[in-house]
């Protein structure tokens, strides 16, 4: 399974977010934002810590893709 973070950029635009926003409002490190760019997995704290920032649930920012 790949994680993929296609939801998390496209909610960033819906709220006139960028990426740099996310990083400050959530207390998250640069490397974890360009991990979340390359959709490679980050820990459950940091994406608690997006869900709290941004007012959400895992899964309105992420989705699992099962490779064949």
């Amino acid at each position: 399974m790949a994680a993929n973070y296609n939801k998390l950029w496209k909610l960033l635009i819906d709220k006139k977010l960028k990426r740099t926003d996310l990083r400050d409002i959530a207390g998250i490190s640069t490397t974890t934002v360009a991990k979340l760019g390359k959709d490679e997995y980050v820990s459950m704290e940091c994406l608690d810590r997006i869900c709290a920032a941004l007012k959400c649930d895992v899964g309105d920012i992420m989705s699992f893709s099962h490779s064949e």
